[in-house]
């Protein structure tokens, strides 16, 4: 599904104000579930209010997922705005969803989407309402909350925003796990540890949203109604954000929606490709290989995060437990594995689980390159030990595989908790999201089980021909 893959992942691994990480970069958070189970906890009621108010409540703003009249008008207002002619354009893709597609054949290289810097949304935008943008700059709120109630303040005025027919053009309801609740995530992604980011990440936006609430918007009502500006479009706003924010190397680092770039399917490499080009003077689109007409991308860094946790019955837990609590990481920890391979910080969590007592002088070494804060030298290896890794690697890969399999089997028969009809079509929606999305991270881990399979092979032939 188009939008969803893109929103699902970019929702939970992109937010600044909590993760080291950027846009559309999927790498993994070094933090362990337990560490956030007092703040999940303290939101549940939050989570509760949104479920009745989302259930009942529709915006006012926003176009339906798949709208294409929307779309185009969008495209219309760009071009009036400066937009010139594009190589892309809208239509349906998967499932019959939006995304853009190569009108002509589009050769690797080649530069498309040429987005001109007046058409960026940023925390440098103009607000129709002055008065409330300079009340949050005054209070130095951070750019990815500023920009999350200007995009709610903009879409209160409708027709009177220049933005009107982007937003416009934005889902009424996205795909975003920031809309699920509590029940819908445990009911539906059990074996995906994309349900435990959609917890933290929930806590933390309800989080950010209570701290402005008793910070700013209490205190200035007029500006900032309780009826617009409330966790239902907080939620919302951020949603968009998550899922479209990009992260502009060459704008000295600046952080901007990018409208009609904005439609590309996350199956696109937008985190090497999109960015400024001062030659172009425009955001421009640089595709990682040729497209026929109507054709979208793949990604080989689609990833799906592997957890590994150290071996309570080993002799030096204690000690491994001390060296990775002083790098910020937990004896339970979750990494990316993509198609195209795994990272160097998996690879030392994994050197360290399996390290017998006479290693105990590198564990410290081994747990700083886990947690990516090492300046070591990066080819890092313990050729004594690395058959133990890599097998310690597959191992919990097999595991999380098992998991997939079990629920994508009981899938066929589960049942669905319904009261109406609207929950019985909600239902049926987030059932088949989840189904879509466990079986293409299976899909990943069964190539990484095939790859470590492989290496596993190769290393036990060299013993042997030695």
């Amino acid at each position: 599904m188009a939008e969803a893959s893109r929103t699902f992942h970019a929702t939970l691994f992109s937010l600044p104000t909590f993760s080291p990480r950027f846009h559309f970069k999927l790498s993994y958070s070094h933090s362990h579930p337990s560490l956030h189970l007092k703040r999940a906890r303290s939101v549940q009621r939050s989570i509760s209010e949104t479920k009745t108010m989302s259930l009942n409540t529709t915006l006012p703003w926003g176009c339906d997922i798949d709208s294409l009249e929307n779309a185009e008008a969008l495209q219309n207002w760009l071009s009036d705005s400066g937009l010139p002619p594009q190589k892309v354009g809208i239509n349906k893709v998967e499932m019959g969803k939006r995304g853009l597609v190569a009108l002509k054949k589009i050769n690797r290289g080649e530069k498309i989407l040429f987005v001109p810097p007046s058409l960026l949304i940023s925390s440098d935008s103009d607000w129709s309402s002055p008065v409330a943008g300079h009340v949050l700059k005054q209070q130095n709120v951070a750019d990815l909350p500023l920009l999350a109630t200007y995009l709610i303040s903009e879409a209160n005025l409708q027709k009177s925003s220049r933005w009107s027919n982007y937003i416009s053009s934005l889902p009424r309801e996205p795909y975003s796990l920031l809309h699920w609740t509590r029940s819908e995530l445990d009911r539906y992604l059990k074996a995906s540890q994309i349900r435990l980011r959609a917890i933290e990440r929930i806590a933390d936006i309800t989080g950010t949203f209570d701290d402005l609430r008793r910070r700013i918007f209490s205190k200035h009502p007029h500006l900032f109604p309780k009826e617009v500006f409330n966790l239902v479009t907080f939620r919302w706003s951020f949603g968009i954000l998550l899922s479209r924010l990009v992260y502009l190397y060459s704008m000295d680092g600046k952080v901007a929606l990018v409208p009609w770039a904005d439609m590309l399917n996350h199956s696109c490499e937008v985190e090497t490709y999109l960015n400024y080009d001062k030659s172009s003077q425009a955001v421009v689109f640089t595709t990682d290989r040729a497209y026929q007409p109507g054709e979208q991308g793949t990604n080989l860094n689609d990833s799906v995060e592997l957890p590994l946790s150290l071996k309570i019955s080993d002799k030096c837990y204690k000690q491994k437990l001390k060296a990775l609590m002083k790098h910020g990481l937990s004896a339970s920890q979750c990494y990316p594995i993509q198609i195209s391979g795994w990272p160097l910080e998996l690879m030392a969590y994994a050197y360290l689980t399996v390290s017998p007592p006479s290693m105990s002088k590198q564990f410290e070494e081994m747990a700083a390159m886990a947690s990516n804060e090492s300046i070591i030298r990066k080819d890092l290896r313990y050729p004594e030990i690395e058959e133990k890794a890599v097998q310690f690697i597959l191992d919990s890969c097999e595991s999380s595989i098992s998991k997939y399999s079990k629920f994508l089997k009981e899938s066929g028969s589960m049942d669905l908790d319904i009261t109406s009809q609207e929950q019985q079509n909600r239902g049926v929606f987030l059932k088949q999201l989840a189904v879509d999305l466990c079986t293409s991270e299976q899909k990943i881990l069964y190539r990484a089980q095939y790859k470590l399979k492989r290496r596993l092979r190769d290393m036990r032939s060299g013993e042997l021909r030695a």
